[in-house]
């Protein structure tokens, strides 16, 4: 794909890593590059410094009509919805629409691991890699987690290991462009986004993308204990196995799947045992359906079984999920900032050490918090609440199974709402950010979100030692 001397309008630069990376890749392949972004410089600043070295032209506080009138490309930000009227006047000017990751999928010259689902998709390609990593060390990591797929083609040669993951926003583009990896995975689906797609069909829509274009030859795993899956299965043209934490009716050679405490692969002689749950530092029944799924993948790929329990001992887990922060005084401060909808929120509470003082609430991403109040109601000492625009309805829900008299206030500084949590703690306690929401209004992101927290925490633990 050239792209030397093509006119090319970048759609949204982010903080994520992604623009940024598609920006570069294409400055330095000899394009004329035009940045826009709705965000002013200062809320760009790190990614506009990043980019500081190249002939780029930056518009921002705005778009221009005229630059998606006259581009030859235009690559848009997945945040950007495909009915932007921006886009229209692209397509209707006969540019060509594509996405960091419709580009890194035309130009990437080995096989692809793609890896979505609703939850688990970050821990579970992140697990994936790292566990191809002892076996292939130049193995690569890109995708959602604010890693930049294109920054690192130069490494890739045609059997360099590619793991990626993929949201449901990024999916919409390949899906246009009739793209999918080669080896595919769905950890689940669940309820998220409906503010984006309205409802549940075209979100689940949007998931299976990721294994729509795919061909025969090609496989992908699915997590045998999900309902929307076994649903899903049968309309995909891939080789399909399952993996979770059952055993398949009829285990197909590559099923994998937790019995009891250990760990099985199926293979042409039968189940065989792979791993065990002493093997594993991750808590909680969802961190055992990641393992098996990403346990799945690696042995696609070739990775010996004897390698695959001495690398998951070594694996401790994702920043921003379920992670420990620090131990204050007896209390243990744990970021799970990537928890933005009902289902993350409730995974923490089911296996996070009691008593929990729970900290929620955010923005709204049209979701349902009913069943994430029962869950509340049965794992939680106290409540704290966020400013946003769903935690009114969050607040709702715990009135409905009776719990607003453990909410400890609602609070519009994420330091105070930890000080707060921290006061209400009783001896010893964990003091969980898990919001179940969304982070806009307050932070940039989720990820700024789960980085104040740590801020505030460290700042608690100075105070204490002093």
């Amino acid at each position: 794909m050239e792209l030397r001397g093509k006119k090319i309008v970048v759609m949204g630069l982010g903080v994520h890593g992604g623009g940024l990376g598609v920006a570069r890749f294409c400055a330095e392949a000899g394009a004329e590059v035009v940045v826009t972004d709705l965000r002013n410089a200062e809320l760009l600043a790190d990614s506009l410094t990043a980019l500081a070295d190249l002939p780029i032209t930056f518009v921002l506080g705005e778009h221009r009509a005229s630059d998606f009138q006259h581009c030859d490309i235009v690559v848009q930000n997945p945040a950007v919805p495909a009915t932007s009227p921006f886009l229209a006047m692209a397509r209707a000017a006969g540019a060509q629409i594509e996405m960091e990751m419709t580009l890194f999928f035309r130009l990437c010259p080995a096989p692809i691991i793609g890896i979505t689902g609703t939850k688990g998709k970050t821990t579970t390609a992140t697990l994936t890699a790292w566990l191809l990593s002892a076996w292939r060390p130049e193995t690569i990591l890109a995708g959602n987690m604010r890693i930049s797929a294109l920054a690192q083609l130069a490494q890739i040669t045609p059997t360099t290991p590619v793991v990626l993951e993929l949201s449901s926003f990024v999916l919409e583009g390949l899906d246009t462009a009739c793209l999918s990896p080669a080896y595919a995975a769905i950890t689940n689906i669940h309820p998220d986004h409906l503010d984006r797609y309205g409802d549940m069909a075209s979100y689940i829509a949007a998931k299976a993308a990721i294994g729509r274009h795919q061909r025969p030859q090609n496989t992908l795993i699915l997590h045998s204990d999900d309902p929307v899956l076994q649903q899903l299965s049968a309309s995909m043209p891939a080789h399909v196995l399952w993996s979770g934490t059952s055993q398949p009716g009829s285990p197909h050679n590559g099923d994998t799947w937790w019995q009891d405490d250990t760990l099985y692969c199926e293979i042409t002689t039968g189940a065989q045992q792979v791993a065990h749950a002493g093997d594993v530092q991750l808590a909680g029944v969802h961190s055992r359906a990641n393992v098996a799924m990403a346990v799945a993948l690696v042995l696609q790929l070739g990775m010996p079984t004897a390698l695959i329990a001495p690398a998951l001992r070594q694996f401790s887990g994702v920043e921003h999920r379920q992670e420990r922060v620090a131990t204050i005084n007896g209390h243990t401060f744990v970021n799970d900032t990537a928890a933005t909808m009902p289902d993350a929120a409730m995974a923490a509470l089911e296996c996070m050490p009691k008593p929990i003082v729970w900290i929620a609430g955010g923005a709204d991403k049209k979701l349902v918090f009913d069943e994430l109040a029962h869950v509340a109601a049965q794992h939680t000492h106290k409540i704290v609440l966020l400013d946003g625009t769903a935690t009114a309805a969050l607040r709702t829900a715990l009135d409905g199974v009776g719990i607003t008299h453990r909410i400890v206030g609602n609070y519009d500084s994420l330091a105070d709402a930890v000080r707060a949590a921290q006061q209400a703690a009783p001896h010893p306690a964990t003091i969980l950010l898990s919001p179940g929401c969304a982070s806009f209004g307050m932070f940039r992101n989720e990820f700024h979100r789960g980085e104040e927290f740590r801020a505030v925490v460290a700042r608690l633990g100075i105070e204490e030692s002093i």
